[in-house]
C-alpha cells in the first residue's frame, strides 16, 4: 500500500485517484490512521434509502400507484397535453 499525508496526496490527486481506480492500494495518513482509498459501486436503491427512507420495492410500489392514477385521470379527461408553453 502507498501511503500518504494529506499535503502529499494534494499535490498530484488526479494521480492517486487513477491509480486507485486502476486497482493500486492507496492510503492517506490522517490523525496517525490510514484511511483507503477505493472505488465503489453506487446503487439507485442505496441512493432511494439514503434520499427518501424507502426500499426498492417501495420505491416500485409508489411507482405503480402513480402511473395508475395518472391512467384514470386520463381516462376521466382531467389531464391536459404538455405543449412545451406554461
Amino acid at each position: 500500500m502507498k501511503t500518504l499525508t494529506v499535503t502529499e496526496g494534494r499535490q498530484n490527486l488526479g494521480v492517486w485517484l487513477k491509480r486507485a481506480l486502476l486497482g493500486d492500494d492507496i492510503g492517506f495518513v490522517v490523525d496517525g490512521r490510514v484511511v483507503a482509498l477505493r472505488p465503489v459501486e453506487v446503487h439507485s436503491a442505496d441512493y432511494l434509502l439514503r434520499e427518501y427512507g424507502v426500499s426498492e420495492p417501495q420505491a416500485e410500489r409508489a411507482f405503480q400507484a402513480v402511473k395508475a392514477d395518472v391512467r384514470k385521470a386520463r381516462a376521466r379527461g382531467e389531464t391536459k397535453p404538455f405543449t412545451g408553453k406554461l
